[in-house]
């Protein structure tokens, strides 16, 4: 265990909260195999053409000397599609679509990977590093785990949990996860340096919703304490009425890219046992700006898909190392 895991351990167990409220009680097999269509319908409505809000605001303070930001919003229009459905386990690729002085942008957002009754999940463990953690075989039926991902399919945080029904709105609610700070954050050089958060998506008639209840932790006086409490909610509502053409396109000209990216990736953390790779607060991987260069060099016609592919490997390999 990492020092800051056991840090983490540490402050849970500090805190005298029994391990029952991180997650729910394990779930009957038949109550699952009676609900597993159901969940796949609920992920596999995510995808879609969709205008996006992204709603942000630090709302209660846990440090008495720290002055929460202003609420912000913004927004704009994203594609997600389905990249592989294999039955237990669904990819959703997100796409955003920008639009500006009568050219049309496309840049590769967040992908998700559900996968149905996990034994392992990729998970945050520490700066720069991604570790495997197991995830408990009385909490494995019935439950998805869901892993984010960056722009350039390097690992963001994973989770697990089950699909509920409370109130009458049917939702996916993970474990407690750590997360690293998102850009918008860390470009601040802010006095907290990681999320521990709660993440919730709920499908409606309009599109769906994320949520996030983070709660932004950092050091001081060499102890894990929190910051800040932060509420986000990103608003999926179905919308056609942009280019969506464009995203589609340029998926076309690099999924066969993008999916030997994937592998890659995926052998580093089979071999390495996670994930292990130095990052910038405002490109995320040392190496995001290249491999998404790539990309583009490869829609436009100046590298063919082989040659981006060898690349983009050499620079995943050299850049990451065992933990």
């Amino acid at each position: 265990m990492t020092p800051f895991r056991t840090i983490a351990a540490a402050l849970l167990l500090s805190a005298a909260i029994p391990a029952a409220a991180f997650a729910h009680p394990p779930v009957a097999a038949a109550e699952a195999a009676a609900n597993f269509e159901q969940d796949r319908a609920d992920i596999l409505a995510m995808a879609g053409n969709y205008k996006v809000r992204f709603d942000m605001q630090e709302s209660t303070r846990w440090d008495a000397d720290y002055t929460p930001l202003a609420a912000k919003t913004s927004g704009g229009h994203e594609v997600v599609r389905v990249i592989e459905d294999t039955g237990r386990k669904i990819v959703l690729q997100h796409l955003l679509v920008i639009e500006h002085e009568g050219q049309t942008h496309i840049i590769k957002h967040w992908r998700q990977d559900w996968e149905y009754e996990p034994a392992r999940v990729l998970v945050y463990s520490d700066r720069n590093r991604w570790e495997w953690d197991a995830v408990p075989e009385r909490m494995r039926t019935g439950r998805w785990s869901q892993t984010v991902w960056q722009v350039d399919d390097s690992p963001r945080y994973g989770g697990w949990g089950q699909f509920e029904t409370q109130g009458g709105i049917r939702r996916w609610r993970s474990n407690w996860t750590w997360r690293p700070l998102a850009r918008r954050d860390a470009v601040r050089n802010p006095v907290y340096d990681r999320y521990y958060a709660i993440n919730r998506h709920q499908n409606g008639p309009e599109g769906w919703v994320h949520w996030q209840d983070n709660m932004k932790m950092g050091m001081k006086d060499g102890k894990l304490v929190p910051v800040v409490q932060e509420y986000v909610l990103n608003s999926y509502t179905r919308f056609d009425g942009y280019d969506v053409k464009a995203a589609d396109d340029y998926w076309a000209a690099t999924r066969d890219y993008w999916a030997a990216v994937r592998a890659s990736w995926d052998a580093v953390a089979a071999a390495k046992g996670g994930i292990a790779i130095a990052e910038k607060a405002d490109t995320g991987t040392v190496i995001s700006g290249r491999l998404l260069e790539i990309a583009d060099q490869i829609q436009d016609g100046k590298l063919t898909t082989p040659k981006g592919i060898a690349e983009a490997r050499k620079l995943i390999e050299a850049n990451t190392r065992k933990l």
